[in-house]
């Protein structure tokens, strides 16, 4: 199989936000590149309507220069390869994306012959093989339930990304925007990525409040996502910010590292730390996000 290339936020964990845009709309590709999110996604499926998506095709290159200066991740979502697909791989493939986002991910089966006809343009073009990542977003419940499956099936897959409306609607569910009706997929799709050594990217918050983004991106990091969608360019400060350790979970990782090292050299086997046992996995976690926070810091990330 392929090994992915390097790509301007090369670790997943790192691309906090996946923004989502039209892929028409060439004013709001402007928006986009300014707003602070990490990954860009002009989206030639639901997006854009079927009589727009010739425009679309035509702005691809434009747009994926931009963002690529702007120093962005850049995304298309393509339509399926039963339908558009080829021919939206043929508009973008020349401007070398960073990620290909396939929608309605629901089989192995899709990411090989998907896997296939990026490699093709791959050749034709002269990219380096592998250089261009899949990103299955998975809004089905046959989606979220296969999801190993579907990263099994190509090395060019480093993240996969959880559906919301789409989703909601499959499982005939009632959306609000507190997303009960969403909980055991967003749970069981975590637990499915990290099994399968990829990283999961929750669903995007597609009301219009930004404080409930924010408060949605900050339930999502407790139960372990590093990675959220989003749908509006205003969201993207405030999702950032929740998905960022902040000073005070630095200092208090710090102290958890230093008191257990401490209880360590003591011969101990754990440290009370601020009312909690710190045993092996805990100071491994705390340890995690002060390596993260300082890579994130390290890119100049807000």
């Amino acid at each position: 199989m392929n090994t992915p290339a390097t790509t301007p936020i090369a670790e997943p964990d790192l691309r906090r936000t996946w923004l989502f845009g039209p892929a028409a709309e060439a004013a709001r590709h402007l928006v986009m590149a300014q707003c602070g999110a990490d990954a860009l996604i002009a989206d030639l499926e639901d997006s854009t309507p079927p009589e727009r998506r010739d425009e679309a095709r035509h702005l691809l290159p434009a747009t994926v220069r931009r963002w690529r200066d702007a120093g962005r991740i850049v995304a298309v979502r393509i339509n399926s390869l039963e339908t558009d697909g080829a021919a939206d791989l043929a508009a973008v493939m020349p401007a070398r994306p960073d990620v290909i986002a396939y929608p309605m991910a629901s089989s192995a089966a899709q990411m090989q012959a998907l896997d296939r006809a990026i490699e093709r343009w791959e050749e034709t073009i002269g990219a380096p093989i592998g250089s261009t990542e899949i990103l299955p977003v998975c809004e089905t419940a046959l989606g979220v339930a296969d999801v190993r499956a579907i990263a099994a099936a190509s090395t060019r897959i480093r993240c996969a990304l959880l559906g919301a409306e789409d989703l909601a609607a499959d499982l005939c569910a009632e959306r609000q925007p507190d997303a009960t009706e969403l909980d055991h997929a967003r749970r069981r799709f975590l637990l499915e990525c990290r099994a399968a050594a990829i990283e999961p990217i929750d669903a995007p918050y597609t009301f219009s409040d930004a404080d409930g983004a924010a408060r949605e991106a900050g339930y999502a990091r407790r139960l372990g996502y590093r990675s959220k969608a989003l749908v509006r360019h205003e969201h993207a400060a405030g999702i950032n910010a929740a998905l960022t350790p902040g000073e005070d979970e630095l200092r208090r990782a710090e102290r958890m590292i230093a008191g257990f090292q401490a209880a360590r050299a003591r011969g101990e086997d754990c440290a009370l730390v601020d009312g909690l046992w710190i045993e092996v996995p805990t100071f491994r976690n705390a340890m995690r996000l002060v390596e993260r926070a300082r890579r994130l810091a390290g890119r100049g990330a807000a």
